[in-house]
């Protein structure tokens, strides 16, 4: 076992503090990851706040962990130390079921074992990358390409793949209309990932505030939806609409931007429930679907793609002590686009 310094939500909607915690010995497939940069994702918020639901405290967040390793099990094969590696929402799963040996381990029958808030298949509750160092199986870390730096690559690690996953499966590239619901910190990667698919990216936001940073981030169009004008002129535009934010949005309308046949995928996770007239997906044939990050495989994918185009997330650097005053202003929109703690200062 080894003690190492973390920030954690001792209770719920409590403020995170400064504490230690216990990382587990190296067991023969392990990998020990000296955290250098954690992103702070809306989820961490949504899940100290219980939002989601019941959870474990305290609760340590984080799972867009980007690090060094530093020590590797007897049977390790992937990694060596000093290697660059990330990991993402998953630190387990049960390998046998058929999405497991599909490549989908998001989607395990078994039960997927999350980075934080989640118990482990040995019984202990696992701790995030809000933290100094963390010990995760050697089949659930990915290798982070040379060509991106540590810091920018972190948020990736979900923000990224969440992002990447449903734009290749709903089949965004040349000669497709994409839309982008919200530019936060999953709405500005599905922009530029959207954008290096080849597809013709259009940004819907509740107001122009951000235009001249869609625009930059290589959204050809960018609309405000609180302009009612938007939805007459976008009728019917567009082959695929990925939703990115976390509020209840009115699906009927946003449904009436598709063209025929095209799909509305939600991987924003709003606390409340939604309404939906089922007519507004009668006609047309529309699809109306979510997306949950991807599996180990993809997300190795998707890091190499985001290298191979030369680009991160656009990150706000933190100390660890800024961690609650972050959280405040996530829920207020007021990051560009993703806020990342240095962990050498906790």
């Amino acid at each position: 076992m080894t003690t190492v310094a973390a920030y954690a939500a001792p209770a719920a909607k409590a403020p995170l503090e400064r504490t230690t915690i216990e990382r587990r010995a190296v067991r023969e497939h392990d990998v020990l990851i000296d955290i250098k940069f954690a992103g702070i994702c809306h989820s961490d918020i949504h899940q100290a706040q219980e939002g989601w639901g019941q959870a474990t405290f305290p609760m340590v967040p984080g799972h867009e962990i980007a690090g060094v390793v530093s020590e590797v099990g007897p049977g390790v094969t992937k990694y060596q130390v000093g290697d660059r590696v990330g990991v993402g929402c998953l630190v387990d799963s049960c390998r046998e079921c058929d999405n497991c040996k599909a490549g989908a381990e998001q989607h395990c029958t078994g039960g997927s074992v999350g980075t934080y808030n989640a118990v482990g298949k040995d019984g202990e509750i696992t701790y995030g990358g809000y933290s100094q160092k963390v010990v995760v199986d050697e089949n659930f870390v990915v290798r982070i390409p040379d060509g991106l730096s540590l810091d920018v690559a972190a948020p990736l690690l979900c923000a990224g793949i969440t992002t990447y996953s449903p734009l290749k499966h709903w089949g965004a590239g040349p000669g497709k209309k994409v839309a982008v619901i919200g530019l936060g910190g999953l709405g500005h990667m599905g922009v530029k990932i959207a954008h290096a698919l080849g597809a013709e990216v259009t940004v819907l936001s509740q107001s122009l505030r951000k235009k001249d940073d869609g625009l930059k981030l290589g959204a050809d169009h960018y609309y405000a939806t609180s302009d009612p004008k938007t939805f007459k002129e976008l009728a019917g535009s567009f082959d695929l609409i990925l939703s990115t934010v976390s509020a209840p949005l009115d699906f009927g309308a946003y449904l009436s931007l598709l063209r025929t046949g095209g799909a509305l995928v939600n991987v924003g996770a709003p606390e409340e429930p939604i309404a939906l007239n089922l007519f507004s997906l009668i006609g047309g044939n529309k699809t109306l679907a979510g997306s949950a990050i991807g599996g180990i495989a993809e997300t190795q994918e998707m890091l190499d793609f985001c290298a191979e185009h030369g680009f991160g997330a656009e990150i706000e650097l933190i100390n660890a002590d800024q961690i609650n005053e972050a959280y405040e202003r996530v829920q207020n929109s007021d990051v560009r686009y993703r806020f990342v703690i240095d962990t050498a200062t906790i």
